[in-house]
């Protein structure tokens, strides 16, 4: 299996804050550096899902310093799609405040639909001017039409994830293999790029990806439309 990128960054991780991992901010960024990451985006789970952070801590993320140990630190938060409507776990006025919105859905929090509803819920939060990166589309959650969410994305400028937790073995999310493959087909097919996300729970797994290298080779996926080599690139197309 070959890695074909070296990672500058990461951007879908949680700390202890989220209620179900197990590392703090200031632990997360010290791997970060360690691995030597030029960026770290930190995302707890918002409202909805249980414990989750209460709408205030996302209020005070201005005291949390914007570089540790030489990494730049993004602080955000993992939106949940509540509905086929569109509707998000946070409110405007505290996620407006965050460097970084990523929005996915959580079988949790998620009040679902036909596979044509899902996909006009979800195309509705790619339209979303504040949300910048889907996580985990693929992970089968929800039954979605990929195409129409791939090039929503292309116009949008909000990146679909490639979810590497969604290709642990003990989750047993038996259509994710197939879903991120038919993800990055579509999106080689129309110049989109991606986004590769650990959803790190744990210092540990911060930018591994081991999963998802395969993926990327069967693929024949370009190394030029993945953002994780690619730091200042990344910042300018999140905006």
């Amino acid at each position: 299996m070959r890695q074909r990128l070296t990672p500058r960054l990461d951007v879908h991780t949680h700390t202890v804050m989220s209620g179900h991992a197990y590392s703090t901010v200031q632990e997360m960024a010290t791997e970060a550096s360690r691995l030597g990451l030029d960026i770290l985006g930190i995302t707890e789970h918002a409202p909805e899902l249980p414990g989750a952070c209460d709408p205030i801590y996302f209020r005070n993320l201005h005291v949390v310093p914007r570089c540790m140990y030489g990494v730049r630190m993004l602080m955000g938060a993992e939106l949940n799609i509540l509905n086929c409507r569109g509707d998000i776990s946070l409110d405007e006025t505290y996620y407006r405040r965050l460097d970084l919105r990523i929005a996915g859905i959580h079988s949790l929090c998620w009040e679902g639909g036909t596979r044509e509803e899902n996909t006009e819920g979800m195309l509705r939060v790619i339209r979303n001017p504040w949300v910048q990166i889907i996580s985990h589309p693929g992970d089968g959650t929800a039954e979605l039409d990929f195409e129409p969410l791939v090039l929503a994305s292309g116009e949008s400028r909000t990146l679909l994830e490639i979810n590497n937790s969604s290709l642990v073995p003990l989750r047993h999310k038996d259509s994710a293999r197939a879903n991120n493959l038919e993800i990055l087909r579509l999106c080689r097919r129309h110049g989109v790029p991606v986004i590769l996300g650990s959803d790190a729970h744990i210092s540990f797994s911060i930018a591994d990806y081991r999963y998802l290298w395969e993926l990327l080779d069967e693929t024949g996926f370009p190394s030029e439309l993945v953002m994780n080599d690619k730091p200042d690139e990344f910042l300018a197309y999140i905006g």
